[in-house]
């Protein structure tokens, strides 16, 4: 399975989004925000892993049904795919600011 740099992306807009929804005013501070959507979106990514990894250790002990298993474990590859799809684009950036003279 591919996931595509569109995908991902709008995958975190969606997540700003839903974040940004929580309070009716903007921050006054735009660095705090984008932390905090940082901060947000791994502990998303890190519960999700988790989820999956918990409900393939109950499978095996025969305590999990194996479509909450299958959806979680696809679920957390894809959280996988997303976060190294976005792991390597910053990367990227970051190399090219490297590259620019100053």
């Amino acid at each position: 399975m591919t996931v595509s740099l569109t995908d991902a992306l709008a995958a975190y807009r969606n997540a700003a989004n839903a974040i940004g929804n929580q309070g009716s005013e903007p921050a006054k501070e735009g660095g705090a925000d984008f932390s905090n959507l940082v901060k947000d979106a791994i502990g998303t990514a890190a519960n999700t892993m988790a989820r999956g990894e918990t409900l393939s250790a109950q499978s095996v002990a025969g305590k999990a049904e194996l479509t909450d298993v299958v959806t979680a474990v696809t679920s957390a590859e894809l959280t996988l795919q997303t976060v190294v799809a976005v792991r390597d684009r910053v990367i990227s950036a970051y190399q090219e600011i490297m590259r620019m003279p100053i």
